[in-house]
């Protein structure tokens, strides 16, 4: 059977958990957190590393404590697929990090800012990913090759991520005047040179003017878009059950602004990250594949559930496993190397004669 002729396939029911209270109550249950985050924000202030690690804590415990109540309610299998989706979510965010953190120098965002640009982010992204899901779940409902079109986009990024990792090509910081949405911004608004505490916009000679925070968290905006578009389809790899997928994704943001603070200097550390991140990409990539030709010869061969948290846990220890100690071995020869130019006369170091 060529592949121009496939087998007439129906498209997939979407199966989901979420019933109307469950949904309205999650929802509410964000919206609710958002709040809470909005108020803690509200007067600009540097983060304490207390502070980021008890928050940090809080929405960690929370979407285990979640998963329990999966685990429990909905079975295991529905419980398996939770965890693994938000442990790839949690993965994904964490390189997402790197990107707001040359976000927030390139803009020089003051301290005291930060976090509250991190929580606009946050909720540009929930947004975001919100209609991403919304739009995935409608399709794969009515066409099953969407889940090819997912795989496909995974084993590209995944490509890319391995393809820059090889190359040794730092990310570099963006210049915030070559960005195109800033040049089209300032095209219609003039732009304060300082910032103005928390406000996006200020009047400024009878006019209208933003400030550099409405830049940078529109900068942030944009790159929302670009995490979406691989974020969505990789959770999809894991369930195609829409209220997982939105949970996983919710619950994996809401913590970003704290973890920012506790993980910034670690972030720097995670030398091999985009190693792993294009190994779990590239496995999902395969697994919504191989499920896609499942569903039209049965023969195919599916990846389990279990298999896939296994994969997914066991690439992200080995990439912070190796990070930490390719991290040691090049201080290790920096300070070898500092010592022998101390110890090395220079030539011109006059030599004692006898």
């Amino acid at each position: 059977m060529s592949f121009l002729s496939l087998p007439s396939v129906s498209p997939m029911a979407i199966e989901t958990i979420g019933t109307p209270t469950l949904w309205a109550v999650t929802i509410a249950g964000v919206l609710l957190l958002l709040t809470v985050d909005f108020i803690a924000t509200r007067k600009p202030h540097e983060v304490s590393m207390k502070e980021a690690t008890l928050w940090s804590v809080f929405y960690i415990a929370l979407p285990l404590a979640f998963g329990v109540y999966v685990l429990t309610t909905h079975g295991s299998e529905n419980g398996v697929n939770y965890y693994t989706g938000y442990i790839v979510e949690k993965s994904l965010s964490v390189d997402n990090l790197f990107v707001f953190m040359l976000l927030l120098t390139a803009f020089a965002v003051p301290k005291e800012l930060q976090q509250r640009v991190l929580l606009f982010g946050i909720i540009g992204a929930l947004v975001l990913r919100g209609i991403f899901i919304a739009l995935g779940a409608a399709a794969l409902s009515a066409f099953n090759f969407v889940f090819l079109i997912f795989g496909a986009i995974l084993l590209l990024t995944g490509a890319k991520l391995l393809k820059d990792a090889l190359s040794g090509e730092a990310e570099e910081e963006p210049d915030p005047n070559e960005m195109r949405v800033v040049k089209l911004l300032r095209r219609f608004y003039p732009v304060t040179e300082d910032y103005q505490g928390t406000k996006m916009t200020v009047r400024q000679a009878g006019k209208r003017a933003l400030t550099p925070l409405a830049l940078v968290t529109v900068a942030v905006f944009m790159t929302d878009i670009v995490f979406a578009v691989d974020s969505v389809p990789a959770v999809y790899g894991i369930t195609s059950d829409p209220y997982l997928v939105f949970a996983t994704n919710a619950f994996a943001l809401l913590g970003l602004r704290a973890l920012y603070f506790v993980i910034q200097g670690l972030l720097a550390k995670l030398v091999h990250l985009s190693y792993g991140l294009s190994i779990i990409l590239g496995f999902i990539g395969v697994k919504l594949v191989l499920h896609w030709a499942h569903l039209q010869w049965s023969s195919v061969p599916e990846i389990g559930n279990l298999t896939s948290l296994t994969v997914v846990v066991g690439v992200l220890v080995v990439t912070t496993i190796t990070s930490l100690a390719a991290v040691r071995r090049q201080e290790a020869r920096d300070a070898e190397s500092g010592a022998a130019e101390l110890e090395t006369p220079s030539a011109d170091t006059p030599t004692a004669t006898l």
